[in-house]
């Protein structure tokens, strides 16, 4: 997250990918940023996917706390 937005790499990436009905889950690192003020700007670009609440993680983020916190979605990896 830069200044509250993702980077414009994710927007192209949203702009040219068939989502059709998967599942996504935003998640970032950041200093400070909050990640809520990309998102519907990113929901935007991919309509037709499912879209999860998004975790901003702190750069001291675990492993263990990552794995926790994607083990805790209910996901089928």
């Amino acid at each position: 997250m830069w200044w509250g937005q993702a980077p414009k790499v994710l927007y192209t990436f949203l702009e040219n990918c068939d989502f059709g009905d998967a599942t996504i889950v935003p998640f970032c690192t950041s200093g400070s940023s909050g990640i809520n003020g990309s998102l519907d700007d990113l929901h935007a670009l991919a309509p037709e996917a499912t879209w999860m609440d998004g975790q901003r993680f702190s750069s001291e983020v675990s492993q263990d706390e990552v794995a926790q916190w994607v083990d805790g979605l209910g996901l089928d990896l």
